[in-house]
């Protein structure tokens, strides 16, 4: 059985169970390994995408769920507010051994893009479902402020 979706913008095709994990399908068939797996049940947050614009956890996803569906990944993100992000996290050195570092972008992204100008509650509620083993939680919401303050400046 096959599955078509949209992945990063394009058409993309996965030939096999239905019922396979999005994140597997994304790392082992088509090498797209900055969706890393952490726990496996939607706790750490390692795993994060963004289906049709949301995040969502690949390790908890069934490729057959994301039929006709747009997935973006780590590797297909850009535009103002991610590009914010990204230089937002190397001026700050956000990451320390960077496991973590795509799955908190992705999820920083969906924030921004639903709250462009956050609290730092609301930026504590958005990652929350995110686990740094290195701790840099501070130095996350900090980013996440200067991308934010820095697309808003762009407008």
């Amino acid at each position: 059985m096959s599955t078509d979706f949209i992945l990063n913008g394009k058409p993309a095709r996965f030939d096999g169970d239905p019922d396979t994990p999005l994140l597997w399908v994304l790392r082992d068939t088509l090498h797209l390994t900055g969706t890393k797996y952490g726990c496996g049940v939607a706790q750490c947050g390692a795993c994060t995408v963004h289906l049709d614009g949301r995040n969502r956890r690949s390790c908890v996803t069934t490729v057959g769920s994301v039929a006709g569906k747009g997935v973006t990944t780590i590797e297909g993100v850009g535009g103002t507010t991610a590009d914010a992000l990204k230089r937002a996290w190397v001026a700050i050195d956000v990451p320390q051994c960077g496991f973590c570092q795509s799955g908190q972008i992705m999820s920083a992204l969906g924030l921004l893009s639903v709250k462009p100008d956050p609290t730092d509650d609301d930026i504590d509620h958005a990652m929350t479902g995110n686990i740094c083993r290195c701790a840099t939680y501070l130095r996350i919401r900090q980013a996440i402020k200067d991308a934010a303050a820095s697309t808003k400046a762009a407008a």
